[in-house]
């Protein structure tokens, strides 16, 4: 995957990211935390961080392999591979 290799710094920082709010969810719990509300509000954060980490991936995924441009998509393809990412990008965020 190309785009894996291409955009690595950008990923990995994001799954860093992503590391620490689950690092913060296991040290809440460690600590008995008494309010369930804020430790919701930690795995909901958790869960949107995950769900745009995919929404990126699979973003770059359709821009490179599905309507690769050295394969010069026709208009109509270009089109529908964008409302596809919208409608992911919708979905996963």
């Amino acid at each position: 995957m190309a785009h894996t290799v291409r955009d690595k710094q950008k990923l990995l920082n994001r799954v860093r990211r992503i590391r620490g709010q689950v690092d913060g969810i296991e040290k809440a719990l460690q600590a008995g935390a008494p309010d369930c509300s804020a430790l919701m509000q930690m795995i909901a954060g958790c869960r949107g961080a995950i769900n745009g980490l995919m929404a990126e991936v699979v973003e770059s995924h359709i821009r490179d392999h599905v309507i690769d441009a050295a394969r010069k998509p026709t208009g109509a393809q270009v089109d529908a591979a964008e409302e596809l990412i919208d409608v992911l990008g919708t979905y996963l965020r």
